[in-house]
């Protein structure tokens, strides 16, 4: 891993982005063993209002706890991807939550329906956001996956631990399916 990498999760409040944020640095700082700070933010109104999370994290100790540059931007809706977009590092990877963004101003992004995948395949949207992590580590290779499931089984309900082992394989199966798709269409030359 370089020296410092950086995550911004964004998107609105009741999206369960704080909590994905939290299970990231677990992942990253207690079960990966590197150096993780994680900050938060979130408008004045908790459910429906701007928030967003940021995991930084590093070999080395970290000097500043924020993202100054992402490496990575995971957008949940379309005001979170163009409020933050332009912070994103030339180069990071964009993934996107397709149910509810449409247009995304980057070619290489990665767009994946989280939250049609949680309701419709899980049967249970609260958990798009562990969808999205699920993606987010088979893309990127932040955290390792089984520190990642540790993480999240460590903070979910006991009740929802399938459910939430189901929702990070989906993640990463949908991740899969779209780099396949993107590497077909780039052989095809399209």
């Amino acid at each position: 891993m370089v020296h410092r990498y950086e995550i911004r999760l964004a998107g609105s409040g009741g999206q369960g982005l704080i909590l994905a944020g939290i299970i990231l640095a677990e992942a990253a700082g207690i079960y990966d063993g590197k150096h993780v700070c994680q900050t938060q933010s979130y408008g004045p109104a908790a459910r429906g209002g701007a928030s967003k999370a940021e995991v930084v994290i590093s070999d080395q100790e970290i000097d500043y706890p924020k993202a100054i540059r992402p490496d990575v931007l995971l957008a949940m809706n379309q005001k979170s991807l163009d409020t933050y977009i332009h912070d994103l590092k030339p180069g990071g990877r964009l993934i996107v939550d397709s149910t509810f963004i449409q247009e995304i101003p980057l070619p290489g992004a990665v767009a994946i329906p989280f939250t049609r995948i949680a309701r419709q395949e899980l049967g249970q949207e609260v958990v798009a956001n562990i969808v999205a992590l699920g993606a987010l580590a088979a893309l990127t290779k932040a955290v390792s996956r089984k520190s990642l499931e540790a993480a999240v089984l460590g903070r979910v309900p006991p009740h929802t631990r399938e459910l939430n082992q189901k929702a990070l394989q989906a993640g990463a199966d949908a991740a899969r399916r779209v780099m396949r798709q993107k590497s077909t269409k780039l052989i095809a030359g399209e």
